[in-house]
Parts: C-alpha cells; structure tokens; sequence
C-alpha cells in the first residue's frame, strides 16, 4: 500500500513536472559549457508553512555553496578554499528533479495539491541564484481512522497508543506506515508473529478528506520449533546457546529476539549477528542463528597529561573469551604524576610548591597509580544475568591536599530485568588510607577536632552493600526528546558487611522529556537523597563517640552545584561551605614583609582586614546528609543543529556533622544556553545565575603550635564575608560540557 502510494505520487508528479518547471530552469540558454553549470551562491525557499523547510531542503538534490562547518566561518570570510569552504553547482536536470522531489515529499505528508515553481536568477559572472517558490495548496485531512481485530489481541491500550494517525490532521504517510509497523510488532511481541496488518485510505479529492481502515488478523500463536547456529569457528554452540533468551518450545516474540541479538553484541565475540527464520509460514519455526566472530583479544593503550596530574599512561587488556563461556578478563593499569618533579611550576602546570610545606613535597611528586583485574560471567544461571569479580589498589594524589591508597574486592551480580532496565547487587570491600591536613579532613569530614583528625588518618574499612537500579524510556541516549529514566541507589554499611566507616545512604534521581513541535522539548529533573552515619562508627574508626557521634566518608556525601547540577554554581560549591586561608595571608605582611598581625594567637587575626583580599580565601565545600534538587529546562531549534536553551534549577543541601559549621544552603539559579548536536553528541554551553551577593562564612587557617602544625577555626564572630568578584559578571557562572545536564 505504502510502496504504491509513493508510485502513485512520483507519475502523477512527473507529469506535471513538465508543465510546471519554467522557462527560466530551461530558457536561460548556455552560450559555452561552463555557462551550464554555475556556482548557486544562494538557494531560497519561499511559501512553506506546513512542513520543515530545512527537512524540505534536505530531501533536494540542489543546494548552495556553503562553509564546510559553522565553527569555520571566521575562515570562509577570508578564503573560499575547499579546506573550508563547498562550491554547489546548478545542474538543470536536477533542479527539474527537484520540482518531482518536493510536490512528493508533500504528497507523503498530506498535502496532494502543492505546486513548486523555480527562479533562475543570474548573480555575476558563472554564479546564481536559485528560489524555489511553493504553493502547498489545501492538506487531504483524516476524517476517521477504523480499527477492527479479526479477534480481541490488542487491548485499548495497544492501540492508542501505537496509532499515531489521527483525525482532523493531514493524511501522512509516513505516520500511517509507522502505526501499521508498530501495531505489527505490538503482535509479534504478543506471540503473533505471521500477524497481518492492512491499510486502506479512501480519498475524496474534491472534499480534501480521506477514511482510514486498518484491519488487524492476528492470526496464531507461533512457537520456537528449533534453534540452528552457523558461522561460530573457536566460540562453541553451547556458549552461544546460553547467550540466547529463547529456546526450543518458547512462544517467538519480537522482543526476545532483539534481547538475543543484543546480548551476542554485547559479549563482543562477534562482529555480526543474525537471528533470522528460515521456512514458510507457519505456527513452528525454525531459528537460525548466524554469527561472524570477532578478534577475542584487544589491547588499548594510551597516554595524556593535564595542569594538575602532570603526565599519565594507561594501558587495557581485554580477553573476551578466557577459558570459554563468553567468560571475559580485564586487566587495566594506569600510572600518573610523571615527571612531576620537573614539570611542577612550570607553563601550565600547578605549583605543589606554593600550598604545602617543604617536608610535604616529596610524597606529592611520587607516581600515582591504579590497578585492578576484572573477571565477568555472562549469563550467569540465566540469560539476563551477569556476575563481576574484581580486585584493585590505587594510589590518587590531589596535589597540596590530600594522598588517597587504598586495595580491596568487589563482587556485582546484575540482572537485566527488561530492555534498559538493569539491576544490581554489589559488595566492594576497601582498605583505605587518607595522608591529608587538618583542613582536608576538617573539610571532607565535616569533623575538625583533633581526636577525630588522628584517627582518620588511620587503615579504615570502606565495605558497603549496594542495591541499584535504572529504567531508560528515552528515545536518545545523548539528546533525549520524549520519554522517561529513573535510578534509584541504597547502600548499607557496618559491622555485618565489615565496614568501619558505617552508614545508611539511599538517592534517587528522575528525569521526564516532553516533545513540543518538530525539534522543541520540555525537560523536567528531580535528585534526592539522604545519607546518616551510623553512631557506631566513631568506636569503629577509635573514636570518642562523645566527640564526634556523626562521622561520614567524603565520598559518601551529597554535593551540589556544576554542569550536570544546579548551574548557577561551580562545581560543588551550592551548600554549606568554609573558608580556608594560608596563615601567611591572613597575617599579611608589610612593605618590608613583617606580618602586620602579630598576635601570638592566630584565631584573633581579622579575616575581614583591608589587607586580606577575597582571593586569598578558597571556598570547601563541606557536602551534605539531605539533598533536594530540581530542574526545568526547555530546548528549542535555533539554526540547523544548533539549538538554544532557557532553564531554571533549584537546590536544597544540609550538613548534620558538625553543628559549629553551617548547615545548609538553598538557592534558586535561572540560565540559557546553546547546544551543538555533533557527531560524539551535544556540545553545551551553559551560563547561569548566582543570587548570591555575598556570605559570611566560617574561616579556617593552620599554625605551627610547639612545632607541630595545627587547625585553627576562627570564631563566629571573626567570619569573612566573601564576596568574590562582585558586580554583575561575578553572578554568572560559565559550563562547558558534552551531553545534556540531564
């Protein structure tokens, strides 16, 4: 029905083709062959209102010479080199071509009366112009769609939501094709695969309405008789077999058959995969499985450097195969901080130097490294399932801050319990120690007394349950435009799972997507979250429980603020935070470097002195037990892949640690943006307001005490009101990213 409706179209179009192209396509005349062929420098398209005129410009073989790339402009202003910039050149044939193109690609999309007429205009010296002028004329509009099942399959449901044909819109053809497919797969999912699905449109031309019928013969259930495997040379029929949701007897669904396929892809085994029927109609069938096997080794190697990391190398091995089953080994290696003793300080590189002490330096440059080896069982017992077992050490340097190392074990099991809907359980059991200042700890704990500080630079037990889950419902990836995703994470940890640092933690994060026009969505994002420290975790880690009951890891906190969160802050800078400050600045010197706060105490040294300026302080962020976040964006079509943004996002985080520091923070940010839909997904920028004029927060510095350097809080009545920047660019906070926020 489909296939003759469109032959139907391009006669009826080609005849009139001839009548309505005119003169100018054929008449300017060519005194010499290059006169045939000149550059179109312009192609314009007037009267389109019912369709996209960029879709409309697409489907034409005629086009404009233009610049290569947007981000090439500045170039194609100064040189029309083929580096930048691509000539188009008229080709009378296929402008006449065109003319059939466009009254089809209307036809298909209820408007059967358009007209197209061209303009050949000459533009200087072998260049045109060329305009295309369309009159859509009056759409063919559904009066009615009839829908009648041979006997009761589909269920209300079903059908509404699989018929996109509606009347009172113009009769399209594409979506009448897209309802006959996707009722069709409906059936096969339902078991029904030899289902018949017919068409029929009845047109009244003279009234512009047309009747649609779609008549539904579901047919029998058909069975899986059996299951035929070729192609396989070193991977055995066993292995492929267990990777397979289907089996001899089974009802044949679609959505089995695409879980099959996908599930051979993703052991990376083989290049191609086919599950195909073999024979006629007929309630039994009989499957053949035809496969094509990839290399079962690949190695990756890389190398890189960043400001603060200096120079790294890592390396991959994987086998896909090892010792049989789709059983697949990982071993991954990175080593990083090279070179960092000569590259400190220099050109880009950040300076260890200025923000510690002499005797500090040292463990700073040492190399760090990662380790781990991985082993995964697919189809672990069942089709779906999957059981990881791993083991690992690292050793990560933040530099001036803190040294991180630590080794463990983790164990996963994830069942695929639908199409993008995994769920897992995982144990990881770390040994972890942190090598870091009172203030890192001050401020990554939430905990600043000194009994606390000691004991956390001691070997702790990291060993958390998790249980987690995702539901995608989307139907992009990287630019969602419709539908849904979820995920939902709950981890425990104490003595039972031999922990030391003990907690409760649950989050949940969701995300909604509503199409508006052709390219436009409204976009909707909730998080939530809430983590509390089990009281016995102050005697786990040798604690004073009277001192310090509410003790959480630094990772275990919520964080707010940054490109994916609320964006009006930097990167994790919404919520409770301190300062921090060198003691050499908060005591400043004079012109002749003596300090200018002499006090033998430095918690008496004003924060809010003339000489201590905002850039002197860095902002911590101290993260959070509860966090609520919310965002609304709306993303709309500017120019070709380019599409603009407006949002606005909203934030709520609390600390419970430490009563003596602030405890939360909320704010309200609205913004805009632009995306660019690149091949590797959008590319986005981001530019958001901070409400925030100023705060006065808690200062925290360090001094040497009989020798020992020591946390010093500045009391509340001696906090800094920080302001940095001020005016009105100070309020916007600037991303840069690839992938929508949310």
């Amino acid at each position: 029905m489909f296939v003759s409706a469109i032959r139907r179209a391009l006669i009826t179009a080609f005849t009139a083709a001839g009548i309505l192209v005119p003169a100018a396509v054929f008449g300017q005349g060519s005194k010499d062959a290059s006169a045939a062929h000149p550059e179109v420098v312009s192609l314009t398209i007037r009267g389109v209102k019912a369709v996209e005129k960029s879709e409309l410009a697409q489907s034409l073989a005629t086009s404009a010479s233009k610049c290569v790339s947007l981000a090439l402009k500045p170039f194609c202003l100064i040189s029309k080199s083929p580096i930048f910039y691509k000539r188009a050149y008229l080709n009378r044939d296929e402008l006449a071509r065109d003319v059939v193109r466009a009254r089809v690609f209307y036809w298909l999309r209820g408007y059967r009366e358009t007209v197209v007429d061209t303009i050949v205009q000459p533009a200087g010296r072998k260049a045109v112009k060329v305009t295309l002028v369309v009159h859509e004329g009056e759409p063919t509009i559904v009066s009615g769609v009839q829908l009648t099942q041979a006997k009761p399959v589909l269920d209300d449901k079903d059908i509404r939501d699989r018929v996109i044909v509606t009347a009172g819109q113009p009769l399209n053809m594409f979506d009448l094709d897209s309802t006959r497919v996707k009722l069709r797969n409906r059936l096969w999912d339902k078991g029904y695969s030899d289902a018949a699905v017919d068409t029929t449109v009845t047109v009244d031309s003279a009234a512009h309405r047309a009747a649609v019928q779609i008549k539904i013969d579901p047919r029998y259930v058909t069975r899986i008789k059996s299951v035929d495997i070729s192609g396989n040379e070193h991977v055995s029929k066993r292995t492929i077999r267990r990777s397979l949701s289907l089996k001899a007897g089974d009802v044949y669904r679609r959505s089995t058959v695409l879980e099959s396929q996908r599930s051979l892809y993703e052991s990376n085994l083989f290049r191609r995969a086919s599950i195909a029927v073999a024979g006629r109609r007929d309630s039994l069938k009989t499957l053949t499985v035809v496969v094509q096997e990839a290399p079962p080794h690949a190695v990756r190697l890389s190398a890189g450097f960043n400001t603060i990391d200096f120079a790294q190398v890592a390396g991959r091995y994987t086998d896909y195969n090892w010792f049989g089953g789709a059983r697949r080994l990982t071993i991954s290696t990175s080593v990083g901080n090279l070179f960092a003793n000569t590259l400190n300080g220099r050109g880009i590189f950040y300076d260890v130097k200025k923000t510690v002490d002499s005797a500090s330096v040292p463990k700073y440059f040492r190399p760090t490294y990662s380790a781990s080896i991985d082993v995964q069982q697919p189809w672990f017992g069942s089709p779906r399932n999957n059981l990881a077992l791993g083991v690992f050490t690292h050793r990560r340097s933040t530099p001036g801050i803190s040294v991180d190392k630590g080794y463990g074990v983790s164990s996963t099991f994830t069942r695929t319990v639908g199409i993008r809907w995994p769920a897992s359980l995982n144990y990881r059991f770390e040994e972890t120690t942190v090598d870091a200042s009172d203030v890192y700890f001050c401020v990554a704990s939430g905990v600043c007394d000194q009994a606390t500080l000691n004991a956390l630079r001691k070997n702790q037990r990291l060993s958390p349950f998790t249980l987690s889950t995702s539901l995608d419902r989307t139907n992009d990836a990287y630019e969602p435009r419709s539908g849904y995703r979820a995920e939902f994470d709950a981890e425990h940890a104490s003595s039972y799972t031999l922990s030391d640092f003990r907690y409760n933690r649950i989050s949940n994060e969701e995300a909604a997507f509503l199409p508006l026009g052709k390219k436009s969505v409204l976009a909707g994002h909730v998080r939530l979250g809430y983590v509390n420290a089990l009281s016995s975790t102050a005697a786990a880690v040798g604690i004073d429980s009277g001192s310090s009951p509410d003790i959480l890891h630094p990772r275990k906190r919520f964080y707010l603020g940054g490109a994916h969160s609320v964006r009006g802050f930097a990167e994790n800078q919404l919520g409770p935070r301190v300062l921090t400050i060198a003691p050499g600045k908060l005591r400043g010197t004079d012109s002749l470097g003596h300090p200018i706060c002499t006090a033998v105490d430095i918690s008496t040294c004003d924060p809010n002195a003339a000489y201590v300026k905002d850039r002197d302080f860095d902002a911590r962020p101290l993260g959070g037990n509860i966090i609520a976040e919310a965002s609304v964006e709306f993303r709309f079509p500017v120019y070709g892949d380019i599409l603009g943004a407006v949002f606005v996002d909203g934030g709520y985080l609390a600390q419970t640690t430490d009563k003596t520091l602030p405890r939360s923070k909320t704010a309200i940010t609205p913004g805009i943006g632009g995306r660019y839909l690149s091949p590797v997904g959008p590319i986005r920028v981001d530019i958001g307001w901070n409400p925030i004029r100023s705060e006065k927060l808690v200062v925290i510095t360090e001094d040497t005490v009989g020798g020992q350097r020591k946390l010093v809080t500045l009391p509340n009545s001696l906090k800094r009101t920080y302001a940095p920047g001020g005016g009105f660019l100070s309020h916007l906070t600037l991303h840069l990213s690839i992938g929508e926020a949310y």
